[in-house]
């Protein structure tokens, strides 16, 4: 497997960002304005890129911004604990859809072993888990699910 060789001076920004939703506005624009990069073009670029994905679904981005103030970044698949909520069909609570309160003594949903194997399937073609077993990664998924309130049935 080959690595990228990274620049030590290269700088990188994690943003999770509404597929299709991008803007300047806070958090893209404070995070990449404060690096020197301009936010428009990040935004313009990664609502092109998510164009196909359902608006609003939270994507992870690894920005990569390089001395001459360029940029490239990375498109991870959405987050573990809002796949299992979509999963669950947890209703959205005050503009946000949330796992419970108390993890462990409140239940918010459940999921099924399918549910968990497909999410893992989808987890495991990320390039950076693609080296992780799917048996390692569905105990991750059903993990995360316990720690929101999400019941794992067979």
């Amino acid at each position: 497997m080959s690595r990228k060789v990274l620049a030590k001076n290269n700088q990188f920004v994690k943003l999770i960002v509404g597929a299709g939703q991008a803007s300047p506005s806070p958090p893209v624009g404070p995070a990449l304005g404060s690096k020197g990069v301009k936010s428009m073009d990040f935004c313009k670029e990664f609502n092109a890129r998510t164009a196909n994905i359902q608006p609003g679904v939270p994507m992870p981005a690894l920005v990569t911004i390089r001395p001459d103030r360029s940029f490239t970044f990375e498109l991870r698949t959405p987050t573990t604990s809002w796949l299992l909520l979509q999963a669950a069909g947890v209703k959205e609570r005050r503009g946000r859809i949330r796992g419970a309160q108390n993890p462990g003594q409140e239940v918010v949903g459940t999921v099924s072993l399918k549910h968990v194997y497909e999410i893992a399937k989808l987890k495991q073609s990320e390039m950076r888990l693609s080296g992780l077993s799917l048996q390692g990664l569905c105990k991750s998924v059903i993990s995360q699910a316990r720690s929101i309130g999400i019941n794992v049935v067979p």
